[in-house]
């Protein structure tokens, strides 16, 4: 749990990959409302959406721009001079940005774009790979992607200084922020908290006729598609689990869950003395993104602060293990070490690839990562290479699919 540094005093520059996803857009806002503290240079993303790209290279006149889909160049072309029309530029005013398109445009961005904080809100395991780039360089790095710990913790860590990873996600910012009111020995407990998501106090068997409309409709949080899913299933729980595993170093037993519908505090850390610190604000992923960039520093006005003048109560309850297994699950996977998370994370993008395309249940997402999780003895040993780790993951997703293409899913026949 080493102190999380200051990557220098000044305006700062950032790289911001995933800029068109919901962290990475409000990644962006952070800066279009701290007006000279950051200076974006360069952004990435897959290249589905050219016309979003355009709008926020030409806003924040980036230098770089970084599309994974090697076809995209063309369409972010035109959809550049479109953007610049529809802003009143002169042709001659207009400075293009620099494009790099393929599958190495995200390592290329990166190694040539020197710059204080890289923001990794890159979706899924896909993520791993730029944030081990992003490290070699020595940039600060605000981690959204929490597949990245998850699926290559050894690995990251390796490459990591101490401090050089500031985590996005609230539960973790939530604990970098409690874990100033204490040293390391006086930690006793983490406590991360979960909204339940949008089936809390359902049992089993209310579960399984769950649409896709009706597991993306999230009580508190307004995210992507795969992010609500993991939310429904408390998958994304079991993520942020082994992710604070990663980051602050204590073992699993002392890493608790619990579930708080307000989504108002975000995470507490208890001292050995019996003290608890908790972190609370408004559901508003501004906040800790704003503190990711600034590290250890806050930006004024990030996100509004909770109210105290009016009555209002913040409620907790145990985890509903048997209704949700996902967290307990991630706990095996985590304990068992190795390639194991990673398996976990990539059984389970399968999974919830399967039930968006309406090819599997609901129920089956979570069935499904227990039975590869299961079968994932080979995967015991710690990575050494980026290969090991996607080897594991390739393997995961293979048996997930087996699973997922039997009649109904695992889940049609209970759980195993």
């Amino acid at each position: 749990m080493a102190a999380m540094t200051d990557p220098g005093a000044g305006q700062r520059s950032v790289l911001v990959l995933g800029s068109t996803g919901s962290v990475g857009a409000q990644a962006l806002d952070v800066v279009r409302n701290a007006p000279g503290r950051f200076r974006v240079l360069g952004i990435a993303a897959g290249g589905g959406d050219p016309a979003a790209v355009a709008a926020q290279a030409l806003e924040f006149e980036v230098e770089v721009v970084a599309l994974s889909r090697a076809t995209a160049a063309e369409d972010l072309q035109l959809a550049l001079y479109s953007e610049a029309q529809r802003r009143g530029f002169d042709r001659g005013e207009l400075r293009l940005p620099r494009v790099l398109v393929g599958p190495d445009a995200i390592r290329e961005l990166i190694a040539t774009t020197p710059v204080d904080v890289v923001v990794n809100a890159l979706p899924g395991s896909m993520g791993l790979l730029p944030t081990l780039e992003a490290l070699a360089t020595g940039s600060t790095l605000a981690l959204a992607n929490k597949e990245s710990l998850v699926a290559g913790g050894p690995l990251v860590l390796k490459a990591a200084r101490p401090g050089q990873i500031v985590p996005v996600d609230s539960e973790h910012s939530a604990l970098a922020q409690c874990l100033r009111g204490g040293r390391e020995a006086e930690v006793d407990r983490m406590v991360l908290t979960a909204s339940g998501g949008p089936f809390r106090g359902r049992r089993r068997e209310e579960l399984t006729e769950v649409t896709v409309a009706q597991a993306m409709n999230h009580p508190t949080w307004a995210m992507g598609r795969v992010i609500t899913i993991n939310s429904a299933t408390l998958v994304n729980k079991g993520l942020e689990l082994i992710e604070a595993k990663m980051l602050y170093d204590l073992p699993y037993d002392r890493i608790d869950v619990v579930v708080h519908p307000q989504s108002i505090i975000h995470s507490m850390v208890t001292f050995v003395d019996g003290s608890t610190l908790a972190q609370a604000s408004p559901p508003d992923m501004r906040l800790p993104i704003a503190l990711a960039l600034a590290w250890p520093e806050r930006v004024p006005g990030a996100a509004r602060p909770c109210a105290f003048d009016a009555a209002t109560a913040w409620t907790f309850e145990p985890l509903d293990d048997e209704t949700f297994p996902a967290v307990r699950l991630a706990r095996q996977a985590g304990t068992a070490g190795g390639c194991v998370p990673a398996v976990y994370n990539a059984a389970n993008e399968e999974a919830v690839e399967a039930f968006l395309a309406g090819r599997a249940s609901f129920l089956s997402i979570v069935d499904t990562v227990q039975r590869v999780v299961d079968e994932a003895d080979q995967w015991r040993a710690e990575p050494s290479t980026v290969d090991e780790v996607l080897a594991a993951e390739q393997w995961a997703r293979a048996r997930a699919q087996e699973l997922v293409g039997a009649v109904g899913g695992p889940a049609t026949a209970g759980r195993n």
